[in-house]
């Protein structure tokens, strides 16, 4: 039976080739993305504002999209995850348990531990060349209540820090603060006596939530505060470093300022405007560490002038 209105028989017609999916060839389909028109299967399509775009044309369009950031220039994300701050907390109570270890005393686990002795600050050591001390002797604790508290201000103080700066600044922050604590123990306590503890650090981090306040133009009194009664509390007990406190503070505030200041940014959230921002920045936390390195050098030199090596 023939239709002459269509010209052909029914069922004499070929049927046009399947399109199938460019990243899956053996997948017949009859989607494509709406963006660049390739065929694409219901796997390789993502849900877009007009149609769907396939894998590639979303990942293309992600380079183009700004990622959020913080006043210091950390990306940010839904997750509030905080590893160094872990990662630091965890290397304390290992160092502390190797003390205690080698001591036999939990209570007064430095005098007989090996590792204690040879990391706890020591002017007159550091000027003989044992260097490592400036930085070893922030791991160091005198028994489990010194321990206790350092890492419990580090736990609370600490993670809000590293979501602002991010890693490598808030390690950075970090091991200047307790570089300018050693540095001012260095300069203002008896070089006969012995340093040991992360307050150095933990105050370097007060600082830097201070500065981090005071940028996002929010009243930094309630730090100010802690600040104070901590001040306070170092005053009053002598056993307590107050230099190795205020040389951290300093430290860690200044090098704060420095990233979230100096960045050049537009906003809270922004991007730097300019590479020359985020070099100053940087510029700026270097300069720390530079004063720190040097006021150190100079005592150095002074003590050793003093004992004639």
């Amino acid at each position: 039976m023939t239709n002459p209105g269509w010209g052909g028989a029914y069922g004499d017609q070929p049927n046009p080739p399947q399109s199938v999916c460019v990243r899956h060839p053996d997948r017949p389909t009859g989607l494509a993305c709406s963006r660049c028109g390739r065929p694409a299967c219901p796997q390789c399509l993502q849900p877009a504002a007009v149609g769907q775009h396939c894998v590639d044309c979303v990942r293309e369009g992600n380079k183009n999209v700004r990622t959020a950031q913080t006043i210091a220039g950390a990306p940010m994300t839904r997750s509030a995850k905080t590893p160094l701050t872990f990662a630091l907390i965890a290397v304390n109570v290992i160092v502390y348990a190797i003390t205690v270890a080698q001591s036999g005393d939990p209570m007064n686990n430095t005098s007989g531990s090996g590792l204690a002795r040879s990391w706890a600050l020591n002017s007159l050591l550091v000027a003989d060349g044992d260097v490592f001390r400036l930085v070893g002797s922030g791991f160091v604790h005198y028994g489990p209540i010194h321990l206790l508290v350092n890492m419990f201000a580090l736990y609370i103080i600490g993670r809000d820090v590293e979501l602002v700066l991010g890693r490598t600044r808030y390690l950075a922050v970090y091991f200047l603060s307790l570089l300018g604590g050693s540095a001012s123990v260095m300069l203002l306590e008896n070089p006969l006596a012995t340093t040991v503890g992360a307050s150095g650090a933990v105050f370097g981090l007060l600082g830097a939530q201070a500065v981090i306040l005071l940028r996002l133009k929010r009243s930094p009194a309630p730090i100010l505060i802690v600040i104070a009664v901590n001040i306070f509390i170092s005053v009053s007990i002598p056993s307590i470093s107050l230099w190795g406190h205020m040389g951290g503070l300093v430290a860690g505030a200044a090098a704060t300022a420095g990233l979230v200041f100096l960045s050049n940014r537009t906003g809270g959230t922004g991007a730097p405007r300019t590479l020359a921002g985020l070099s100053m920045a940087w510029l700026s936390v270097i300069a720390v560490a530079v004063v720190s390195l040097g006021i150190i050098a100079i005592r150095v030199l002074d003590l050793r002038a003093q004992l004639g090596i």
